[in-house]
């Protein structure tokens, strides 16, 4: 076993770190309170060529594997939750089931804009009453003269503002009472389609999370993305690359809150003495660090299996749930250890806090995953 990086993935590690703490980290805070997108700092990662990272060259992409991916996802999410979840979502949602059942047109004409960051990448799938039960699905694509007619909305929607099209799923038939569920590419611009951005949430405030409305939306029937009715099976798939990208951002984020604690309890004199010295946050501190290297390893062992062409299905539930759960675990120990001043917006641990709880919750709960995990072990 070889836990070393290759030089290009060493590489793109240190570009993006340097980049995370040059560019992305210093606007953090004030993009948090002003729910400002990053339009900015994706514009320079577009120029550096990271926003097609793991797509073929030929379509305008890097042609770099899912264990690069998750090291960009880990190292902007260490300097900003909202920018790692707008970069994950781009690639593993947006871009990735286009990439994965697309036709050659299809990729050259709606995987290329993304990979070249004219387009955000984004997927419609969760709705009202369809969260971790897509099956309730009730967003319909009527075929009619060689049409979709679309009708329905969706909610919770990542990157929709900034996307030009986007991969939704619909009901396209129906037989003995089973749904017939379909992916269905829909350029944003087509008459009938509304996004909403409004709302009020508790963390990852400068990413964009919209509603989708679709009103008779018409979109020819080559627009339709893999085969008629695996839309639900396109979807499994898709989710189980992007819990690889919510691990990492997991991962970034812990990570930083371990920093900032570890500094912080460098600098806080208490009792005569830096509480870095008191073996009560010397332990809470070693098992943040414990905690956080396991959930890093867990995430690039999926990303490698992956890239083998492995099964890889448990080890991305695993490390989507690991690594969810201690960010949850790290972030809240980093506001103990910062006492009072970690109720405090300038320290911004209370901020990686509240980014932390949607991992929990994103692509899949928790629970979610344990029902998946328990299923692959053969329950």
């Amino acid at each position: 076993m070889n836990f070393d990086l290759t030089e290009e993935q060493q590489m793109i590690k240190n570009t993006i770190r340097e980049f995370a703490s040059e560019e992305v980290a210093p606007g953090a805070l004030e993009r948090d309170k002003n729910k400002k997108f990053p339009i900015e700092v994706f514009q320079k990662l577009s120029r550096m060529g990271m926003m097609g990272l793991p797509f073929p060259e030929e379509y305008g992409g890097g042609g770099a594997d899912t264990i690069s991916f998750a090291i960009v996802t880990e190292e902007l999410s260490r300097a900003c939750g909202s920018t790692g979840i707008t970069y994950s979502a781009h690639i593993s949602l947006g871009g990735a089931p286009i990439h994965l059942f697309g036709t050659e047109e299809q990729k050259r004409r709606y995987l290329t804009p993304i990979c070249s960051g004219e387009s955000f990448g984004a997927f419609g799938l969760t709705e009202p009453n369809a969260g971790s039960d897509a099956g309730g699905t009730r967003t319909s694509a009527k075929e009619m003269d060689e049409m979709f007619v679309i009708n329905g909305n969706k909610c919770f929607i990542t990157n929709a503002s900034f996307a030009k099209h986007l991969a939704i799923t619909a009901i396209t038939g129906e037989e003995v009472g089973k749904k017939e569920i379909s992916a269905i590419i829909v350029p944003t611009n087509t008459p009938g389609f509304k996004i909403f951005d409004h709302y009020e949430k508790m963390g990852l405030n400068a990413s964009n999370t919209t509603e989708l409305v679709l009103e008779n939306v018409k979109v020819p029937t080559d627009h339709l993305l893999g085969k008629k009715g695996e839309g639900f099976k396109q979807f499994l798939i898709t989710l189980d690359g992007g819990r690889i990208g919510i691990g990492a951002m997991a991962v970034g984020i812990a990570q930083s809150a371990l920093e900032k604690s570890l500094q912080y309890a460098k600098e806080r004199i208490q009792f005569g003495n830096s509480i870095s010295s008191f073996q009560a946050i010397q332990f809470k501190l070693a098992d943040m660090a414990m905690k956080v290297e396991l959930a890093r390893n867990m995430v690039y062992k999926a990303a490698w299996l992956k890239d083998q062409g492995r099964p890889f299905k448990k080890e991305a539930a695993m490390c989507k749930l690991y690594a969810s759960e201690i960010c949850m675990e790290v972030t809240n120990q980093a506001v103990q250890i910062h006492g009072g001043y970690g109720y405090m917006k300038e320290y911004h641990v209370e901020r990686l806090m509240r980014d932390a709880k949607l991992l929990e919750i994103g692509e899949g709960t928790s629970e979610i995953q344990r029902t998946v995990i328990s299923r692959e072990i053969g329950c």
